[in-house]
Formats: structure tokens, sequence, C-alpha cells
């Protein structure tokens, strides 16, 4: 979530309420972006508050986050202990390849080169060949760690020496063993790389699963690709960090992705399909389009006020949502919550669709078939990723049983199903 886009825009707004609501929803983790100090009120900044990737000083926190700006520190830790109090972890960015273009701090600063990367004018990158580099941005991970956060989301890391990160890591680790890092990374060759040497705990899975369940909703890919995908990563998969949206996507209810709010068969896959975690991006769960931004897009560098938003954090405060937002919601609080069970947070996966049949309906470009199992049951989920209702009958071979250990008799003539357009079935066998 962007605290500044909740409510009043305050640390303060992220309240008891709020906290109550994401445990309800079966949230662990809160990433808040945009708390670190980034550049604003200059020329150069873009929008009208500027990119929570601009960072101004790294040791000092948004004024405009806080009720009394003079306090802002304060209202930090009050916000890390009632995330806390709510037993819900924070997680904030640490932006390891550039500042912003006015960057100082207390501490003398760090090292620059004095050019940007890419289109990123609000920014200079961090010169890594200088002395004290990597010590001066220790110091920073050590300083958040030291105030309660529980894991740093680590931006573009790819443009970064992987040996910093590395050590970073291993140092952090060292006194603060629960500290969770999470990295911004886009190259798949390169995902053993940032997990078995590097270390990262987890990966965006953007390049994988993201991209693949994308383009099946959108029309111009195909249901083979999740299986494709899942041989690729193989025993990476657990490690990965499984969304469909982010502040850098598109909304999926906007007509740049899926042009409606309630297209749940890319969900169940991205939620339910092995044991990786799932983020879910504020409103999400309620089909924020983000009809008030660019091109489907909530702005990470205005200060908006998108009316959806503000009526789901009227709701968690005792208001109410349209129709069609409460029916979005409920589906996915009832999926959220059913990723919890421990056929889906721990068990096996058996990918069913290699032994399926056209003659009992199935197309493999456009449905997806799948075991969960754990020692408390199994079920069969089936994505239909097409416009029609879908009949079938699911065939589940021997080798499924025997890999599981299924204790239970099976008809060879399969499981009759039917799926809605758009959407997911789940049967417990």
């Amino acid at each position: 979530m962007l605290p500044r886009l909740w409510g009043e825009g305050r640390m303060s707004s992220v309240d008891d309420a709020t906290l109550d609501y994401l445990r309800g929803l079966g949230i662990s983790h809160v990433w808040c972006t945009g708390i670190i100090r980034h550049s604003t009120g200059k020329p150069f900044v873009k929008g009208d508050a500027g990119s929570p990737y601009a960072i101004s000083d790294y040791y000092d926190v948004n004024p405009y986050l806080a009720d009394v700006p003079s306090r802002r520190i304060s209202e930090f830790r009050a916000l890390v202990r009632r995330i806390h109090d709510h037993g819900l972890k924070l997680i904030i960015d640490f932006v390891p390849n550039h500042v912003g273009c006015d960057y100082s701090d207390k501490h003398g600063g760090i090292p620059l080169c004095g050019w940007h990367d890419y289109d990123w004018t609000d920014t200079v990158k961090i010169d890594y060949s200088a002395s004290g580099t990597w010590e001066a941005l220790y110091q920073i991970v050590r300083f958040w760690a030291s105030k309660g956060v529980d894991g740093f989301r680590c931006d573009m890391v790819e443009l970064v020496p992987p040996e910093f990160l590395k050590w970073l890591i291993a140092r952090i680790k060292e006194e603060f063993p629960e500290i969770v890092f999470i990295a911004e990374v886009y190259q798949k060759e390169k995902y053993r790389l940032y997990i078995d040497d590097v270390r990262f705990d987890y990966l965006y899975d953007k390049s994988g699963l993201y991209d693949v369940l994308r383009a099946i909703t959108a029309g111009h890919g195909t249901a083979r690709a999740i299986t494709w995908n899942w041989q690729f990563l193989q025993d990476l998969q657990p490690r990965m960090l499984n969304f469909l949206e982010n502040h850098d996507e598109q909304r999926i209810a906007s007509p740049w992705f899926a042009g409606r709010p309630d297209d749940y068969s890319a969900l169940c896959a991205s939620l339910m399909l092995n044991t990786a975690p799932f983020m879910l991006y504020f409103g999400q769960e309620t089909g924020v389009d983000a009809s008030e931004g660019h091109e489907g897009r909530t702005s990470i560098f205005n200060f908006a006020r998108p009316a959806s938003l503000q009526r789901l954090c009227a709701y968690v405060h005792g208001g109410s949502l349209t129709a069609e937002e409460t029916a979005v919601l409920e589906r996915y609080r009832a999926a959220l919550r059913f990723a919890l069970d421990p056929s889906v947070s721990e068990g096996l996966t058996y990918d069913l669709c290699y032994c399926q049949s056209a003659a009992d309906g199935f197309d493999p470009d456009r449905h997806f078939a799948f075991l969960r199992h754990s020692e408390g049951g199994t079920m069969l989920f089936c994505c239909n990723f097409s416009g029609s209702a879908a009949r079938l009958r699911i065939r589940i071979p021997q080798h499924a049983v025997d890999y599981l250990g299924l204790g239970c008799n099976l008809s060879p003539d399969g499981i009759s199903l039917t799926v809605s357009p758009y959407d997911y079935t789940v049967i417990v066998i």
C-alpha cells in the first residue's frame, strides 16, 4: 500500500481498523511504500508529490505522512508498534541503485555517479566503485531494522553488484536473523543467482507467473505456459512472490488489463498453485481500476485521492461499498482465507493438464487443472480462462495417486465439473 493514498494520507490512517481489516483477510505482512523521505517540491520531481523511489534522506520519514511533521519519527515508531500489536509485520522499500537528485543526510551522504539510469531523471545512480558505499548502505538498512522494520523490498537489484547484496544480507542477518529480503528481479535466468548465491528470501516472479497470467487474461497467451513456467522454476517456486497487481503494473479491472474486477481464474493460479507467498495490492480486493490514473495504474507520483480507495477506507471504518465492490471483496476474502488451508499453504502440487483430453471438454489453452495435497486432504482446482462456461471431466492418473499417496478410490471415468467463465472451481476429493 501507499500510505499517502490511504485515508487522510498519514501514517495514522493505517490505524487499528485498517490493520484489523488486513488481519481478517489473512494478511501477514504490510508493505508500506513511500515511508522514507523522498524528493518532493522540486522542479525535477515527477508529479506533484514525487516518486517514493527518489530518496532524498535515507534517515528520515516523509513529513507529509505525519500529523505533526516535527514528530514524524515518533509517529513512524507508533506505526510499527500498531502493526506488530496486530500480529502483522512491516516491510518497507530499500532502493540500492539510486537516490533523488537532492539527496543529503546527516551521516555524510552516499557516493554518487552523477548520472541516472533509463528515464529516471529524478534520480542519481549510486557509485559502488567508491570507498565507503557498502558501509553507508549497510548502516541505512541497519538503522531501519533497529526501528522494528521486519523486511525490505529491494528495488531494481539487477542494477546493483550482486556481491554487495550478498554481503549486505549476510551481515544484516547476523544481527537480525528474522529480517526478510525481497528482490525485484526481471531476468528469469538470474533467479537462481539471487536465491542460491545472493540469498534473497523471495523474488518477484514478474517475468514468470505474472507475465504468463497477464497474457492469458488478455487473450493472447496460453494456459500451457503456466506449466512451462512451473517446470522452469522447479525447486525455486516456493521462493517466488506471486502477484497480479503492484505499483508498477496496471490494475486488473482497468481497460488495459482484464477490464473487469471479477476475473478470478488468474487469482486462483497465482494464489493457490503453490506454496509461494501472494501479494495483494491495496484495493485489488474490491476491483480498484485506477480510472483516475494513467493507463490503468494507481499513481505513485501524485497526491491522488482515488474514489474507490476512499470508499474502501470508509468501509473499513464502518461505511459501505458499492454492490459490485462488495461482491468482489467477498470472493477475495473467501479465496485468501481458503489459501490458509494446509493443503494450499503447505501441500504438494500436481499439474493435471498433461493427461486431459479435448474429448472431455478440456482446452489446454484456456483451462488449467491441478491438485493440492497434504495430510489433511486433497483438493482439485480447475481454472477457466475463457468467456464460456467449461463443462469438463478431469481425469486423475495413477501417477498422481502414487506420487501424492492418495488413500481414496478414484473413478476411472474422472470427475465431472462445471467452471463459470473467468472463474475457478475447487472440489475436495
